[in-house]
C-alpha cells in the first residue's frame, strides 16, 4: 500500500495537470468566471441607476427649496381659480 502512494504521489509531482484535481479547478474557475461576467455589468448597472435616481431627486428637492423660498407671486387680475376650475372639462 505504501508502494501505491508513493507512486501515485511520484507521478502528481512529475505532471499535476494529470490528476483529478486539475478538473475540480477547471470548473469551479469556470463557474467563477462566468460568475463575474454577469454579476459585473449587472452590478454597473445597478449602482449607475441608484446613482442617477437620487441625482435627480436631489435635483427636484433643491428646485422645491428654491421655490419656497422665492415669495409667491400675486395674481393682476382677479382671485385665482380653484383647482377644479383651473382644468376644462371633458363631459359635454
Amino acid at each position: 500500500m505504501e508502494e501505491t502512494l508513493r507512486a501515485t504521489l511520484e507521478e502528481t509531482l512529475t505532471d499535476p495537470t494529470s490528476g483529478p484535481n486539475v478538473m475540480t479547478f477547471l470548473v469551479i474557475a469556470g463557474v467563477g468566471l462566468a460568475m463575474a461576467l454577469i454579476y459585473v455589468p449587472v452590478r454597473l448597472f445597478i449602482t449607475i441607476t441608484a446613482r442617477s435616481r437620487r441625482l435627480r431627486l436631489l435635483q427636484r428637492i433643491r428646485s422645491l427649496r428654491e421655490a419656497l423660498g422665492q415669495p409667491l407671486a400675486t395674481p393682476t387680475s382677479g382671485p385665482m381659480p380653484a383647482p377644479s376650475e383651473a382644468t376644462p372639462s371633458t363631459s359635454s
